[in-house]
């Protein structure tokens, strides 16, 4: 599957005095999703050293089959709408996700998308946390 993703120009960093600032913006998550969705959508919208936070757009979308998520670092999404279920390897645990439900998934878990709603815009913000970061809340 491939995989499409976008760095918006409106999150430039700037460097003044040794202190790492940003540039303020404005936006909405729901906002400038295609009609058209043959990939799943990923884009970047905010990355500042340990810390990446993306928008993700899936419409019918799964992993495929045989290959599994194994990331670095611990990775924290929240479904903003639509329908999901996310597969860890281990245990075949199942995550059945409506819209509010959020999932820690630890830096190295096994774990898959095993559906999302075909018919549907399912709007997904996960934030991954490079290792050195805790992630507990």
């Amino acid at each position: 599957m491939a995989v499409i993703i976008q760095y918006p120009s409106a999150l430039e960093f700037r460097k003044s005095n040794s202190v790492s600032t940003m540039n303020p913006t404005n936006n909405n998550i729901f906002k400038d999703i295609p009609e058209q969705l043959p990939e799943e959508l990923i884009e970047c919208i905010f990355k500042r050293n340990t810390i990446r936070i993306e928008r993700i757009v899936s419409k019918g979308h799964i992993t495929p089959a045989g290959q599994w998520y194994d990331q670095e670092g611990d990775e924290w999404v929240i479904l903003l709408q639509g329908q999901a279920t996310v597969l860890y390897e281990k245990d075949n645990q199942s995550f059945a996700l409506t819209a509010g439900d959020y999932l820690l998934i630890p830096a190295h878990t096994r774990h898959r998308v095993e559906w999302t709603v075909p018919e549907l815009d399912t709007v997904w913000l996960a934030v991954h946390l490079s290792q050195g970061n805790d992630s507990a809340g």
